[in-house]
């Protein structure tokens, strides 16, 4: 059970979120005990504790309330409406020019003769011009995937869900990295599957964690981000997954491999569908190399499970809108894909290396290609209550709670994001991280968990 300073963190990430307003009243401390299935006496220490931080005020004969917003030494409210101004959270690449990049393709769209074909439904499988360009444009090193094992989904969200759902029934176990992609865990929640952390360690998943999952009782699949992993930003070297493949044949056991962040990474690792392309399935999307507003997702499936997968995405109402498909046909033929990628491949570059310069000294871990740092926070600070001090400054991070899988393993770190804010705002917004990761928090916080 979490211990009255945890329990404080989360109420002051819900304060610096705006999830509870300046002038809200909690509720009284015997009901709070009652929701949180704690004692009375635990939840006037949590209460006490947001006094002590300057979050609440209690007024005798009323209860207790939210503050008004932090004001800063010149009067001015660091988060007025109770949002960050910067946000590292979101994670969506732009580059400057882009919507002049787009624009020409879609313009022959919008006639009302191809406008009408392009408002239509997409199909699962696309159109034989989408699955080959899809083909081109996901091809790497030696590997280049078989068009006719290509199908479609609206994002890459669906593509993971279309893909699990076509490989694990309700009540099944499938194995993810002990910190994994968020809306993976809300999609296994949907399909009432049970999510097995697998340890992993500085090259990545551990093979005999597999083996030892999948002895204890059997898993349906694996889903895995083999390259430029969501939050850490490790890659696994190619040695690790030519294990990883042997114990997958010997198992049997099918792969979802996202690939959703590789486009970035020019690295001479293979696909996991290059090394078992019998058990593998690929999951990618244009949202991070084009836009999320208008992206299709991808899978690229063992010739075997393209009707099963077909099936799945049918079933959810997954498929991709026409109109998206025939634009990323359009973008990928014209080169205005490969353009941004390059553009985007530098802007990363440059963004990771303000974080190498300003949070110089601190325990970050990222790649130089990536979108994303992870940052192993200096004692005493805990992950939900350095982004609920984050928030208080204008700035939207990630905590590490959000990825773990094992609700019992609760990482002391943080994800920031570096695609979606402006580098002037970025650069602002890690002097700020910097100099409040090296103050102690307001209120002493207890020791780390063992």
């Amino acid at each position: 059970m979490d211990d009255f300073r945890g329990i404080a963190d989360r109420i002051a990430l819900d304060i610096a979120r705006g999830r509870l307003r300046a002038g809200q009243r909690l509720p009284p401390q015997r009901a709070f005990a009652r929701r949180h299935g704690i004692a009375a006496s635990t939840a006037g220490r949590v209460y006490a504790e947001l006094v002590r931080r300057g979050l609440v005020v209690g007024e005798v004969g009323r209860g207790t309330f939210v503050r008004a917003t932090e004001v800063t030494p010149q009067g001015r409210a660091l988060v007025e409406d109770g949002t960050a101004r910067v946000n590292l959270e979101l994670n969506y690449p732009s580059v400057p020019g882009q919507p002049e990049l787009l624009a020409p393709a879609l313009t022959p769209l919008l006639r009302p003769d191809a406008l009408g074909d392009a408002l239509r439904t997409g199909a699962a499988d696309g159109t034989p011009r989408a699955r080959e360009a899809v083909a081109a444009l996901l091809a790497t090193g030696d590997w280049r995937p078989d068009p006719d094992r290509v199908l479609f989904t609206g994002n890459a969200r669906q593509a993971v869900a279309a893909t699990l759902a076509s490989l694990v029934r309700p009540g099944g176990r499938v194995g993810v990295e002990p910190l994994t992609y968020p809306l993976v865990k809300e999609v296994a929640a949907r399909l009432s599957v049970t999510l097995v952390p697998v340890e992993t360690d500085e090259q990545g998943p551990v093979v005999e964690s597999v083996r030892a999952a999948h002895r204890s009782a059997p898993l349906s699949a694996l889903y895995l981000q083999p390259t430029l992993h969501n939050p850490t930003s490790l890659t696994v070297p190619t040695e690790r997954r030519i294990q990883l493949v042997r114990c997958l044949d010997d198992l049997a056991l099918p792969v979802v491999e996202d690939r959703v962040w590789s486009f970035l990474h020019t690295g001479p690792e293979p696909p996991l569908a290059a090394l078992a392309p019998g058990l593998v399935h690929v999951v990618d999307s244009l949202s991070k190399r084009v836009a999320p507003g208008l992206t299709v997702g991808f899978v690229v499936v063992p010739r075997d499970r393209v009707d099963a997968v077909a099936a799945a995405v049918r079933s959810g109402g997954w498929g991709p809108g026409a109109f998206a498909l025939e634009a990323a046909v359009r973008w990928i033929g014209d080169g205005t894909v490969a353009r941004l990628v390059a553009a985007k491949r530098a802007q990363a570059g440059r963004r990771q290396g303000l974080v190498r310069e300003l949070l110089d000294g601190f325990a970050v871990r990222a790649d130089p290609c990536g979108y994303f740092a992870w940052w192993e926070l200096p004692a005493p600070w805990r992950a939900d209550g350095f982004a609920a001090a984050a928030a208080a400054h204008g700035i939207g991070i990630t905590p590490g709670t959000a990825f773990r899988v094992d609700p019992k393993r609760t990482p002391d770190a943080v994800r920031l994001g570096l695609a979606s804010a402006g580098e002037p705002e970025l650069v602002g917004a890690l002097r700020t991280l910097a100099e409040l990761a090296a103050r102690r928090p307001l209120g002493r916080q207890s020791s780390r968990p063992s």
